[in-house]
Parts: structure tokens; sequence; C-alpha cells
């Protein structure tokens, strides 16, 4: 393990360097991964002279333990939620690896939750670094989403990676000079993004990953059913309300944006293509037959109240789709009298009440989700709820063309 300080007597590192493990291919006991700690050490000796760091101060993280355990996963997570920035070393077994799938995501969390808290509109603090050069298609869409001109590190570092200048002497002075501006990028990056800390998990090894299974759906629909500013029931504040139903954002002034968008936002981290709407008769959500897609529906409480409304939710919940979860959030500050509060809870109870029994599909209780943490860490049990009732449901197809005749075991020949 390597720690560090991005302050003195700091323990935010500027970077976390994330990278797959690579097996020995023999019993020789030879650490191929050795090459991987010369990188970081590197980094970590430029980021030193390009900054005013004490010495002895480690500037970075990486995780070379091969096991994973209880305090180890804890240390990950203080990383992963302290770094400035994070540095996936791309290779083909890195798109395939639970374990960076899921520190990306941990890490992309933060930047999602800190745009939707009206954070400075700053680049992006995920800084990729080609280990082994990898080809579009090789790729999740969270890592083709990512623009970044490799060449600007050199083109031969562009064309063989971080391995190939490592392992060809004749690129020893390219190699140096990636690895020197790769340093210089991040020492950038970390000093004007100014990403806030996150929140460090307790139970680091239940968190959802970015890449590193085919078997997902390839899109997830989310649908907002919510009140306008021109039909708020009586007494209904329009701070949470816009034009559209789309504009509810039901944790102002702690988000400035929509709560489908920030929803949407939280689900792509796990790679999905994701749909928002508003929930009306034309949704995909009323398909007949089997599922479309998993999906989310967030609904506003106080919608409730419109006949229209209620019919909608009702048909949604009474017809048995549990792969579509639901949400009814609600901030903290959004305080009403305690009438209200008895009659709104009486109307959600009985709308949603089909939604209370076993195998129904995911349903955040009303009241439980009050702040914009809070959302985040439910929306993710909602989506995999929504994603394992969709494989339970989803009808199943055999491969096309002909059947083939299964193969017939036959006895040696006698002669």
């Amino acid at each position: 393990m390597q720690g560090a300080g991005l302050a003195r007597g700091g323990s935010s590192p500027y970077f976390f360097l994330s990278y797959a493990h690579t097996p020995s291919h023999d019993s020789s006991g030879g650490d191929p991964n050795v090459w991987v700690k010369k990188l970081f050490d590197g980094l970590c000796e430029h980021i030193m002279g390009l900054t005013d760091l004490p010495r002895g101060a480690k500037v970075g993280f990486l995780d070379q333990k091969m096991s994973v355990g209880t305090k180890w996963t804890d240390e990950l997570s203080m990383n992963l939620a302290r770094c400035k920035v994070f540095v996936p070393l791309y290779s083909p077994r890195y798109f395939t690896s639970q374990q960076c799938g899921r520190e990306w995501w941990a890490f992309s969390q933060r930047q999602v939750t800190q745009r939707a808290r009206g954070g400075p509109a700053r680049e992006n603090t995920i800084i990729p670094a080609l280990w082994v050069p990898v080809e579009p298609a090789q790729m999740p869409q969270v890592a083709r989403d990512l623009q970044f001109n490799h060449a600007a590190f050199g083109q031969d570092y562009a064309d063989e990676g971080f391995y190939g200048l490592t392992k060809l002497r004749y690129f020893r002075d390219e190699y140096e000079r990636a690895v020197y501006r790769l340093a210089k990028e991040i020492v950038r990056v970390a000093g004007e993004a100014a990403l806030e800390e996150g929140k460090i998990s307790k139970e680091y090894e239940s968190l959802p990953a970015a890449f590193g299974s085919d078997e997902r759906p390839p899109e997830f629909d989310i649908s907002v059913l919510a009140c306008t500013r021109s039909d708020l029931p009586q007494g209904r504040k329009p701070d949470f309300y816009g034009d559209q139903p789309h504009d509810w954002n039901p944790y102002h002034p702690e988000s400035t944006l929509p709560l489908g968008d920030h929803a949407a936002e939280l689900v792509r981290t796990r790679n999905y293509k994701v749909n928002v709407g508003v929930l009306d008769e034309s949704a995909r959500m009323f398909h007949e037959g089997g599922p479309k897609a998993p999906g989310l529906m967030l609904l506003d409480r106080w919608a409730l109240e419109s006949q229209r409304s209620r019919e909608l939710v009702g048909r949604l919940c009474g017809e048995q789709r549990p792969w579509i979860s639901v949400m009814t959030p609600r901030h903290k500050d959004d305080v009403v009298t305690a009438e209200r509060e008895r009659e709104l809870d009486e109307l959600t109870y009985r709308t949603l009440v089909s939604r209370m029994t076993d195998r129904a599909g995911h349903y955040s209780a009303n009241g439980s989700i009050r702040d914009l943490d809070s959302f985040g860490n439910e929306l993710h049990r909602a989506v995999t709820s929504a994603v394992h009732y969709y494989w339970e449901n989803v009808d199943t197809y055999p491969p096309e063309g002909p059947p083939s005749e299964p193969p017939r075991l036959r006895g040696p020949d006698l002669g």
C-alpha cells in the first residue's frame, strides 16, 4: 500500500492508480505487476518535484494486495473518497475486472454528486492512462464517453502504451517523457478541479461496478411523475417545481439539477444507456407482455392528488411489474403541517399498497430518502432490484437459424 497527503500533514492523495493485476504465467514466482509499481513510483517522484510537498510525503495510492479483506476494503474506500484524481490504467484485462469497475464507480459518484450540488462545471477528474492500447469497441460505454487525447503524452506512448515503452529499450526516453507529462496533468487537474471529498463506504464489496460483466440489459428507463408549477395542489410551495414534470427537484436547494437528470447520471455510471421521460400512457413501462427494459419511477407524492396520476401509478403497480422500481423522495427540509402529512401518507399508501408485498418490486418507503446522499444509496438498490426482476421476467429466445440435431455418441469401429 502507498498512502499519501495532498497538503502538508493531510491524508488525501493526489491520485489513485487503478489497474488490473496481471497473473504470473509460470511458477517462477516473478511478479508481473512490478512494472506498474515502477510507473507509480515515477509518477510520485515527478509530483514531488512539481509541488511543494515536504520530504517523505507520499502522493498517490496503489493497491498492491491481491486479496480483499475487511480492513483492506476500508483502505480502498477511504482513498477513493479522498483522492483528487482517478487514473485508470487501461488494458484489455482492466475492463473485465470487477474490482476495477467498482473503483471507477465509487470515484465517479463524487463527480456526479458535486455536479448535482451546483459545483463548478470543471473538467473531468478521471485521467485515463494506457498500459496497453485498447480499441474503443473493447471499452464499456463509460470509458468511451471519456474523451482524452493520449497522443498529447507522445505518439509512441499512444501507439504502445506504458507496457510497450517499458519493454523496448529504444523507447526509454519516450517512456520518461510520457510519465512526466502524466504527472504534470495529475498536478494540474488536482489543483484546478477542486473535487469535494466523498463518503467512505462501510460496505465496499457490495458496491456496483461500472463495467466487468456482459450480463446486463443494454438500456434502463426512468420515468418521472410530478406536479408542475401550473397544477400545484393548494398550499404546496413552488420551489421544487418547474414548467414541466421533468423539472421536479425535491432536493432543492441542496441540489440544482432536476431529479430525473441526476438519477440518469448515477445510473449511467453503471454502464447503461438511460432513457428519461415523463410517466404517461405512452411510456414503455406500460408495454404489454414481458419487460422491454428495467426501469425506475420517480414519484412526487403530491401528484397523487390528481386522479389521472393515481390511475397511472395504480396501473403500473397493480399489473405486477416488479422490474419497475418505485421511489418517492422528499427533502428533509420540505416541511408540511401534521394534518397534511397524514393525508399524503394515507394517499400514498392507498395508491401503492400493492407494492408492499413480497416480490412486487422495489419500493422506497415514503420519507426514507430525505437528502441527496441517501437518494444515491437507495437508487442503486432500486436499480439492482429492477435488473434482477428484469432477468426473471424477460422473454428468452433460442438462437437464430434452423435447429440442429444433438451429436450422437458412436462406439469404436470394430471393422
